[in-house]
């Protein structure tokens, strides 16, 4: 290029900067090689400047990217168009960059006005999103006169993700589903990258029936099952409690790499099967499909669910040894959990004191979650002495050590933390149940009486209540975290969120069909007892996901074998 004069020309200039900034050409020459041939460039263009910018930028070299940019700010000409902010907005998502994002976007209203294009407007909302501020992507997206696909992706995408500060995941997902019903009414025809939002939004709420539509349609339009929409519908039916049909998709796929492999053994984790886990892990490993750092935390909850606790240290022990992968924190707060579960404490706090790097507060609330379990006081209050450092503002590690004390009928003691709770105001986190019927989402609160068949619901729970009392089921009172009569304790566990569902479901579907629920907390021991023996009275299968696993309860009993 240097003999031949080229080197003077943009275009030429701005392959070459291309071809040297990414790898595998940039794994070898470094970041430094590209700047320093721009550097020789007496007056780069803006063509120029975008191209490196986008290259460093995408290649995780955000501050020399970001150095580039100040730059060219420097230089009275060129000015910054619509092509230098996308790569720099996308690069700045995340920590320790979010804050020059704002910055960027205060220097595109200055130097671009609102004359920007939909590709900078949906890098903009996508920025936003990813700082959990969904109001502001709406905002921004709500200035689009005529959305293009770009635009719909980004905005169902960042609903879909849940990451809004001011509201939860639920409501986030439902928004995206709806955003995805105008879309289709904008005639704007959705691709691969809108289905992987809204599949990921059905898996999170459980709608079963809309994520299995969004597969139909996926199949009838000829879009292409990718790696990415393969992924999204595995974990889908997972979560949705139709792990054979996730089964069905992995299977069916002509190529499977890393995220589907580790997709499908996350579902089989959630349910219970740990064995079939290992058996994929293994065909996974002789395929010689690489394995990664979450394989070791699906895996890890694989053996965590079931209980296998020899096979999880070894795994565990497996990583560096075997894979030559260094453990993170993700993976000690499994091999945490696995050991807290099976009662094995001491040895659990152990790993917490050994650990090579600090403590999280999901390795402290995993702890304080088997001192419950196992009735341990002095271990759970250790843990929320920490936990109470990491998270002040969590109500729900208080209410974990008010169970304990609650179990051991130490009321003072639960009065005490209750009383802490007030003082700071601290809220416990509500608990709800969502129920998909007929392709509709109903959701469900403590002693919920909105609903509009309210009356029907109860008169089933009055049912379910009495019949329940003729099997012979004695409820357990301790899950209520009251000093009161025991009468009043049982009314309280009557009207959880969960039994209220299922009564729901009971009067509202047709009795040859699961029951399908989804709780944001721990489902609680009563409940649990209740239905296992609501399934065998009523003659229903009942899938219920709480925030842990699966529960599938047939005849009487629960696939979770009361490990949970």
């Amino acid at each position: 290029m240097i003999t031949t004069g080229l080197a003077h020309h943009t275009f030429p200039l701005s392959r070459l900067l291309l071809f040297s900034s990414l790898p595998p050409l940039s794994s070898t020459l470094g970041s430094s090689y590209p700047t320093s041939i721009f550097n020789q460039i007496p007056n780069p263009t803006i063509f120029l400047y975008n191209t490196l910018i986008s290259a460093l930028a995408s290649t995780n070299n955000t501050h020399i990217a970001l150095s580039l940019y100040s730059h060219l700010l420097s230089h009275k000409t060129p000015n910054p168009n619509n092509y230098t902010y996308p790569s720099l907005f996308k690069a700045c998502g995340s920590h320790p960059w979010i804050h020059h994002g704002l910055a960027l976007h205060a220097h595109v209203l200055k130097f671009l006005g609102s004359t920007y294009d939909h590709f900078l407007h949906a890098s903009l909302l996508n920025f936003y999103s990813k700082c959990g501020k969904l109001e502001l992507s709406r905002y921004l997206f709500n200035q689009i006169q005529d959305p293009d696909l770009a635009a719909w992706n980004s905005i169902i995408s960042a609903y879909a993700h849940g990451t809004s500060t001011c509201s939860d995941d639920a409501s986030s997902c439902i928004e995206a589903l709806f955003l995805f019903d105008e879309m289709q009414m904008s005639l704007i025809r959705p691709n691969e990258i809108t289905f992987v939002a809204v599949i990921g939004a059905c898996a999170d709420l459980g709608a079963l029936s809309q994520g299995a539509w969004a597969h139909a349609y996926i199949e009838r339009h000829g879009l292409e099952l990718n790696r990415f929409v393969a992924t999204a519908l595995i974990d889908m039916y997972a979560k949705c409690g139709c792990i054979n049909l996730a089964i069905q998709v992995f299977d069916s796929l002509p190529k499977r790499d890393t995220m589907c492999y580790n997709s499908m053994i996350r579902g089989l984790a959630i349910h219970g099967l740990a064995r079939p886990a290992v058996g994929l892990f293994n065909v996974m490993d002789r395929d010689g499909v690489a394995v990664d750092y979450v394989t070791f935390v699906v895996m890890m909850c694989a053996y965590a669910h079931a209980g296998l606790v020899d096979e999880g240290r070894r795994c565990f022990n497996s990583m560096n040894e075997v894979y030559g992968i260094e453990p993170k924190i993700e993976h000690y707060g499994c091999l945490v959990d696995l050991l807290g579960r099976a009662g094995r404490l001491d040895e659990a706090h152990e790993v917490v004191w050994k650990m090579p790097m600090r403590p999280n507060a999901v390795i402290w609330r995993s702890l304080l979650g088997a001192s419950r379990i196992h009735g341990n006081m002095e271990l759970g209050e250790l843990a929320l002495r920490h936990l109470t450092e990491l998270e002040p503002e969590s109500g729900g590690n208080y209410v974990l050590l008010s169970n304990i004390y609650a179990n051991m009928n130490h009321w003072e003691d639960v009065r005490r933390v209750r009383k802490v709770m007030k003082d700071k105001g601290i809220n416990k986190m509500p608990g709800h149940s969502l129920v998909e019927m007929d392709g509709e989402i109903h959701e469900f609160i403590l002693g919920d009486r909105a609903h509009p068949r309210s009356r029907e619901i109860y008169a089933m729970l009055d049912e379910m209540g009495r019949r329940l009392h003729e099997y012979g089921h004695k409820p357990s009172t301790q899950e209520v975290l009251f000093d009161m009569g025991e009468e009043e304790k049982e009314d309280a566990l009557s009207y959880h969120s969960e039994k209220i569902a299922i009564a729901f479901a009971l009067v509202a579907s047709d009795s040859t069909v699961p029951i399908r629920i989804i709780k944001n907390l721990r489902v609680c021991g009563d409940c649990h007892s209740s239905a296992k023996l609501i399934s065998r009275i009523y003659g229903r299968e009942i899938i219920l996901r709480d925030r842990i696993r699966f529960h599938h309860f047939r005849y009487g009993a629960c696939s979770c074998l009361d490990y949970w």
